[in-house]
């Protein structure tokens, strides 16, 4: 892993962070829709919670119609500084706004939403999933990658001040009284700290997310199991790897995925 002064740059140097997100879009997570959801120009194509727009950009190089959507707007121009003078800059919009408070409309209905390293940051993801469905078509599909809450870094205590902190695996999983001590104890300061319970309160696992999918009516069309994430290619050079079978057992398993992949689709009733 990287030193922590080395990975807050990647959080301060947003353009760095928007060319990553470009760069595995356009290998990993294209390829992975291809199989299931050809990309063609005709498609219309959401993500919430896009930040600097790095995930929409391969898209919008295709032809698609593009809506980024993000609650934070300093992202959201961001993301107009980046993509906004774009050849196809006719088929990008961007809206800073939760998505509890868009409504749908007939230009708000797509064929593919993209949600990537965004459904742990979610309050009551089971209300979430319901609330999507109205912005998919029938025939529509939903993208999602994700680290399961109990994988090294689930807990993104990568974006700790302190560098040891930041390169420490699974500390995160301590209880809250402890987890709290350990970060004052390293000099984190109080928003710092703050963001991480958050991030802790929000936390997912891969029984719990399939659990909401069940309730909620969606199923899963396709999944993946990465041992080493897409996204350490660029971020790391480290080589891209897929869970070994021998690790791929039930709650286990998410001690070692360090990011899902699927794709998602509103089952029959």
């Amino acid at each position: 892993m990287e030193s922590g002064n080395v990975m807050d740059n990647r959080y301060i140097d947003r353009e760095q962070y928007f060319q990553e997100q470009n760069y595995t879009a356009q290998k990993y997570i294209i390829p992975y829709i291809n199989k299931s959801l050809p990309i063609t120009s005709d498609l219309t194509i959401a993500e919430i919670g896009c930040g600097e727009g790095g995930n929409l950009k391969p898209f919008l190089d295709i032809g698609c119609k593009v809506v980024g959507i993000d609650i934070a707007e300093n992202k959201i121009s961001n993301a107009k500084k980046f993509i906004g003078n774009h050849s196809q800059k006719k088929n990008l919009t961007l809206i800073a706004e939760d998505i509890y408070k868009i409504k749908p409309d007939e230009q708000l209905i797509f064929d593919l939403i993209i949600m990537r390293d965004t459904i742990e940051h979610i309050h009551d993801q089971d209300a979430f999933f319901e609330h999507i469905k109205k912005f998919i078509k029938p025939s529509g599909k939903l993208f999602l990658a994700f680290p399961p809450w109990r994988m090294p870094f689930g807990g993104h205590q990568q974006m700790c001040e302190n560098p040891f902190l930041s390169k420490l695996p699974y500390f995160h999983l301590l209880p809250d009284t402890l987890y709290t001590g350990i970060l004052k104890l390293f000099g984190e300061n109080k928003a710092k700290i703050n963001g991480l319970l958050e991030v802790k309160e929000t936390r997912i696992s891969l029984i719990k997310f399939k659990n909401i999918l069940t309730k909620r009516n969606f199923k899963i069309d396709s999944e993946a199991f990465y041992l080493i994430n897409p996204n350490y290619e660029i971020k790391f050079k480290l080589k891209t790897r897929k869970l070994p079978g021998f690790l791929n057992i039930p709650f286990i398993k998410d001690f070692f995925i360090t990011t899902y992949y699927c794709l998602i689709s509103l089952d029959k009733p």
